[in-house]
């Protein structure tokens, strides 16, 4: 059997690094002992050319929407992720240049290693543009993630994920509100297999690594140009901030009142921590914010950093502000207290009403404000959905190997 994985931003790289180790434990699996009639000594019923033909062969994809180093070498590296078979190089743009451009690109891959499988992960561009594609040329798709829904067909990510659902053979879903979201569509039950979130997979193989880090190194080793005079006490706690989403950064009439917020309030409460998107440093210089987020004695800007780094300041963390799907469903693992500066997520199962750690709140400051007390008196409440326990991956492999 042929997969073909694809991955295009930093979300999919923290996907696909469980689903490549748990294809390499199958393989090796089958690489028994083979007695000297030439029969496996498993059970003595495969044949060493039988065990051969069930191995996988695997070749990982990269389109290329995040390509420098922070955002994607970086994490190919501390995820143990082999380098990409194939780099399309698509690089970034609109919306609509980059599903085309990956579409031409990725069907001359698929035209000449003819897999039997394309498997994509999440809800970005590349996943759009490679289910589609393969469609077309009638190789079947298996969707890792599959069923989230926000509700909100403006965000380009609830586009991905319709068409990609509508598409795939097999849907693997984190969690059992996404399978009753497909059904609910229309999907049949022999199409959906609930396996688990693979995220946490990669959050409890990383959990040492990530745990043994000092966070003085990381602020040291991050920081902006000029951040480095800064001197934050992290030991009675801290904040950590992460905002880039359109919604909450593309407008001056949104995000001053949000930075007021966080420099005037959080950070008169406790340090803060920002790993910034250049997309926000940009807008933030654009609407002459900047000087008044450097200004603030109590926050830390940092570059964008790589996997381990981000957990270890949420694992020490007395509170999350985050526009990021991910970093919810982390939050909710590892109970830290997190705001939601957004007003739907396509990953209800993080909020508190269905036991998580998170809460809504959007961009409106009152309800930040009235939220984020309420959060600092509740402290840590680690909650872990069903099957969120670190062997995802091994059941996503198994699903594809047993789909008929």
């Amino acid at each position: 059997m042929k997969i073909i994985s694809v991955v295009g931003a930093r979300p999919n790289f923290m996907k696909i690094a469980p689903f490549i180790k748990a294809i390499e434990a199958h393989n090796d699996s089958l690489l028994v002992t083979v007695d000297s009639v030439g029969e496996l000594s498993a059970n003595g019923e495969m044949s060493e050319e039988e065990a051969g033909a069930s191995q996988i062969q695997h070749l990982l994809v990269h389109t290329g929407q995040h390509y420098d180093d922070r955002m994607s070498k970086a994490f190919f590296e501390s995820l143990g992720i082999p380098k990409a078979d194939i780099n399309l190089g698509i690089g970034s743009g609109t919306h609509a240049g980059q599903v085309g451009n990956t579409m031409i690109a990725i069907e001359k891959v698929l035209m000449d290693e003819k897999p039997d499988w394309v498997v994509v992960v999440g809800d970005v561009n590349a996943t759009l543009a490679c289910s589609v594609t393969a469609k077309k040329l009638h190789v079947k798709v298996c969707h890792i993630e599959a069923g989230l829904r926000s509700g909100d067909e403006r965000m380009p990510e609830e586009i991905n994920r319709l068409v990609t659902d509508r598409l795939s053979d097999l849907l693997l879903t984190p969690d059992t509100l996404s399978n009753a979201n497909l059904k609910a569509e229309g999907v049949p039950d022999s199409r959906i297999c609930f396996v688990g979130n693979i995220m946490i997979d990669t959050l409890e193989s990383n959990r040492v690594k990530a745990s043994n880090l000092s966070i003085a190194d990381i602020l040291k080793s991050n920081c902006l140009e000029g951040e480095a005079s800064k001197s934050i006490n992290t030991e009675n706690g801290y904040a950590v901030l992460t905002l880039h989403r359109p919604s909450n950064v593309d407008e001056k009439d949104i995000l001053e009142p949000i930075i007021d917020f966080l420099t005037t309030e959080v950070a008169g409460d406790m340090p803060m921590i920002w790993p910034i998107h250049p997309r926000t440093q940009k807008m933030l210089q654009q609407f002459n914010i900047w000087n008044k987020v450097v200004a603030c004695p109590q926050l830390v800007l940092l570059h964008p950093i790589g996997y381990h780094e981000m957990l270890k300041l949420n694992m020490n963390s007395t509170i999350m502000l985050t526009d990021s799907g991910g970093l919810q469903e982390e939050c909710c693992v590892l109970g830290t207290p997190c705001l939601t500066l957004r007003w739907n997520t396509e990953r209800p199962v993080t909020l508190k009403e269905h036991g998580g750690a998170s809460v809504l709140v959007g961009n409106n400051i009152k309800r930040i404000r009235e939220e984020y007390h309420i959060a600092l008196k509740a402290g840590r409440v680690p909650q872990r959905p069903e099957l969120w326990d670190g062997q995802t991956a091994m059941r996503c492999v198994q699903a594809i190997v047993n789909y008929r």
